[in-house]
């Protein structure tokens, strides 16, 4: 994983500790947790929007 091994983790979980404390922790990880969900929902519309679009003009070409 990007040449990141298990020390150099957990001097990183460490650091992250140290910094933002044990109580925001927590609250940062929902907050990512909601932004990646808000992602793939938002990748997934795109998708969606590209199947329909193709859709229409295979329909239009036949």
């Amino acid at each position: 994983m990007f040449g990141i091994g298990t020390q150099e983790l957990l001097v990183i979980a460490l650091i992250v500790l140290l910094l933002f404390g044990g109580k925001k922790i927590p609250e940062l990880m929902k907050g990512l947790g909601k932004g990646v969900k808000s992602f793939k929902d938002g990748m997934k519309g795109l998708d969606d929007e590209t199947d329909e679009k193709q859709d229409t003009d295979t329909l239009k070409k036949e």
